[in-house]
Parts: C-alpha cells; sequence; structure tokens
C-alpha cells in the first residue's frame, strides 16, 4: 500500500467523514480514544480501518489462537483489527459453555483492511492503494448528523429480585472457599429492534466518551463500545494490564466528586476487588514475562468519566524471548476483571449462574500493529446488535466478594448500563425504577 500524509484544522469533522465512507464497506472499524489525553501507551487518536484484503473468521474452531498466529506470521507488515469472543475461554481452558450463541456473533475476526486511516492530533496517514484520492474522496463525504432512532422494547431477565437470589447462591460459594471473588453479570436486549449502528456510536460517544470506545462492523454484526478499559497491550516488549475494579457514581458538583473519591478510595469492599483482580492479573503476566520483571506500576489510580468514578491499577512486565504475539494473549484471556479469582472457579460459576451466554461482552476488540505491538480493550459498555436478526444485546456487571451487599451491586449494574439506557430510551429507568 502506499502512504500519504495531511494536515486538516478540523479534525473531529474529518474523522466522522471518514468513518461515514467508512461505514459502506462491509467490514469497517474505528477504535477511538474521545480526546482522552492521560494514556502513555496510545499509539493514536482515531484508527479508521475498512474494506477486507484477507480474513480470518471464526465461527465454531477450538484453534483459534493458532490460525491466528498463522494469520499474523503470513502479514506481519499489516495492521489487523478484530476480536476475540469471552467464549475463547473454552479454548483457554477445559471448559464448556451450554447456553446458545443467540446475538450469533462469531467467536473471534480478524482483516486486513484495504484502507487505513490513522489520526494523531491534526496529522493524518492514509495507507491505500491510492491514498491521496482517498483523501479527496473522504473530505467530499457528507456526514449525516440525525437524530438516533431506536425502535425495540429492552427487556431484562434477571431483575433485582432475580439477582438477589443469584447473589446469595454465590455467596455460599464464597464462604465455602471455592472462590473469593466473581464478576456477575446481565443482560439487556431487544429483539425486532431496529437501530442505526453509525449514529449509535456518536451519540454514545457524546453521552459516555472513555479511551477505549470502538465501532466494529463485520458483516451484519455491529459493535458499539464505549469501554474504559484495557485488557492488554504490548509496546516493544513491555506488556502493560490495566484492570477496573471499584466503581462510584459522579457526583452533581466538584465538591461533590471529590468526596465520592475519597469514599471510593477508602471503601474496604471496593478496594479488595481490586486488589484481587491486581494479583490475578500479576499472576497471568508471570506465564508471559521475563523473570523478576511483574511491576505494579499504579495501584488503584482514582480515573473519572462521565459516568462514574473508578479505580484502575497498571500491571505490567518485560515478554521473556521465544513467545508467539498469541500466546501472550492467550495467557492472560479472558480479562481477570470480567472474571473473579481464582479465574477458573470463577468461570464455571458464572456459566451455572448468569442467565446469558457473554458472547463478545467481556472478550477483546483490538489491532496487531505493523511494527509488532498491539492494543486489546475489554468488551464492556458496549452494545451488540445483528442487523439481519435485529437482536440487540448489552451486559453489565460487578463484582461480588465477601464484603458486597446485593442491593448495592445491582445498583452498581445500573449505574453502567445508563448511558447505554439514555442513548437507547431515555426514559427507560422511569419507567423501570
Amino acid at each position: 500500500m502506499a502512504t500519504s500524509s495531511h494536515h486538516v484544522d478540523n479534525i473531529k469533522l474529518f474523522t466522522k467523514q471518514a468513518l461515514q465512507w467508512a461505514s459502506f464497506f462491509n467490514s469497517a472499524c474505528c477504535f477511538h480514544s474521545q480526546g482522552y489525553k492521560k494514556d502513555p501507551y496510545s499509539k493514536f487518536d482515531v484508527l479508521i480501518a475498512a474494506g477486507v484484503k484477507e480474513e480470518l473468521i471464526n465461527n465454531g474452531s477450538d484453534t483459534t489462537f493458532s490460525k491466528l498466529e498463522t494469520f499474523l506470521e503470513e502479514h506481519s507488515d499489516e495492521w489487523i483489527p478484530g476480536f476475540l469472543s469471552y467464549d475463547l475461554k473454552n479454548e483457554v481452558e477445559d471448559l464448556s459453555t451450554s447456553k446458545p450463541n443467540l446475538q450469533g456473533t462469531p467467536l473471534s475476526y480478524f482483516f486486513i483492511p484495504k484502507h487505513l486511516i490513522l489520526i494523531k492530533g491534526n496529522k493524518i496517514e492514509i495507507k491505500s492503494e491510492a491514498p491521496t484520492q482517498l483523501f479527496k474522496e473522504i473530505i467530499s463525504t457528507i456526514f449525516i448528523d440525525g437524530k438516533l432512532e431506536f425502535n425495540g422494547e429492552i427487556k431484562t431477565e434477571m431483575n433485582n429480585e432475580t439477582y438477589t437470589s443469584v447473589f446469595n447462591k454465590l455467596i455460599k460459594h464464597i464462604h465455602q472457599g471455592d472462590i473469593y471473588e466473581i464478576n456477575l453479570c446481565l443482560e439487556f436486549y431487544a429483539e425486532k429492534a431496529k437501530l442505526d449502528p453509525l449514529q449509535a456510536f456518536w451519540q454514545l460517544s457524546m453521552i459516555s466518551p472513555t479511551p477505549f470506545s470502538c465501532y466494529f462492523k463485520q458483516g451484519d454484526h455491529f459493535v458499539i463500545s464505549a469501554s474504559p478499559e484495557r485488557f492488554l497491550a504490548k509496546r516493544g516488549d513491555l506488556l502493560i494490564s490495566q484492570p477496573i475494579k471499584g466503581t462510584a457514581p459522579r457526583g452533581k458538583t466538584p465538591l461533590e466528586d471529590a468526596l465520592l473519591i475519597r469514599d471510593l478510595q477508602l471503601n474496604k469492599k471496593e478496594v479488595s476487588e481490586n486488589i484481587m483482580i491486581v494479583d490475578l492479573v500479576r499472576n497471568d503476566l508471570t506465564k508471559s514475562a521475563a523473570p523478576a520483571t511483574v511491576e505494579v506500576k499504579e495501584l488503584m489510580g482514582a480515573y473519572s468519566f462521565k459516568q462514574v468514578h473508578q479505580l484502575i491499577s497498571t500491571i505490567s512486565c518485560r515478554e521473556r524471548d521465544g513467545l508467539a504475539l498469541t500466546q501472550t494473549i492467550k495467557n492472560t484471556f479472558p480479562a481477570g476483571s470480567m472474571t473473579g479469582a481464582p479465574k477458573i472457579s470463577a468461570m464455571k460459576l458464572i456459566d451455572n449462574y448468569e442467565f446469558t451466554r457473554r458472547g463478545l461482552y467481556a472478550g477483546s476488540i483490538g489491532y496487531f500493529a505493523a511494527d509488532g505491538d498491539y492494543d486489546f480493550n475489554v468488551v464492556i459498555r458496549s452494545l451488540c446488535y445483528n442487523a439481519k436478526s435485529k437482536r440487540l444485546s448489552f451486559l453489565v456487571g460487578s463484582a461480588i466478594t465477601a464484603e458486597a451487599n446485593a442491593s448495592q451491586e445491582y445498583q452498581e449494574c445500573l449505574w453502567k448500563a445508563q448511558a447505554v439506557l439514555d442513548l437507547l430510551k431515555p426514559d427507560y429507568k422511569n419507567k423501570n425504577a
């Protein structure tokens, strides 16, 4: 592919035009940091990829990671975006999932784009067979900025009562010593739903701007994500994971925000959640680490997003020699923040007690870069839409420990769901309080 560089004053408009243009391809994606400036590991502000030169799709194979590794080796000089479903845990560990894949999303999907656009500040780099012509096409694209119209009835099978019942059973498992933390999730869904995924992405970005947000289209499957969490990144020989555990609502004033952050940092239950997952991630990274290089770079940093305050820890290691790219991911997959600890025991109980197959939720979306680096998020605060079956789904969850309270954990789930509920049905909380 050829490369051209450009400078644009109105970068926000160009980004919207570029994604509008890209969205007409059968496969396209946009990774958007939403102006978040606190990430020292970011390679770009926005990446947009469109069109397919080669693709790797998995609808049921048990050799995902080995096939992906071969795909990466064959195309080592390319940028390769894609996603990994949470259900690949069944390939990583001796696990199974009996619940049906109602959303129909593939287990994994990666593609080599025909067109790649990288944006940093006001500078644009386009990789394509005719990049200058592509730039002209994009700037002549008319961005359609309309109101999102969603038609569908949002339902959940796990209301407060049923959530509490499952919660109490999981607390018994904790008291019995089977686990000491577990992430319990519930699904909101709509059938026969009509949604404009691109408008949904831009409006969710306004409601809940987050550093790992993305729009991903693969045929009839769409993911609109406002994820704040990095699962795993590779920068040279450095591996970085940034699990989120510990949540508080936003206040109405700066003073109220400051008090809520202080209370979050002093909350025994929220702090223990984070520390347990930090230990789990340290153990996962040890499988890929050079000796004595696993390090907690930041423990429970308080970060504020538009909807909530969160405690985020940063754990890193130096990668030992000789590991395949996919092996380092497989060694930590899925994200410990979305399972619990011990990890395998927690995942078994999740399969037993959650009402819904997770699918792509709690999996990961990201990219492999041409220089051998990669960066993947955790698929949370995200909605999935199947344009063929018209089914829409989004899940939310919270961590349960021995100190947890059922009503507080259910309320945390609602806090996390609120951005998507506000997007789809602004009056949902009033009708279902």
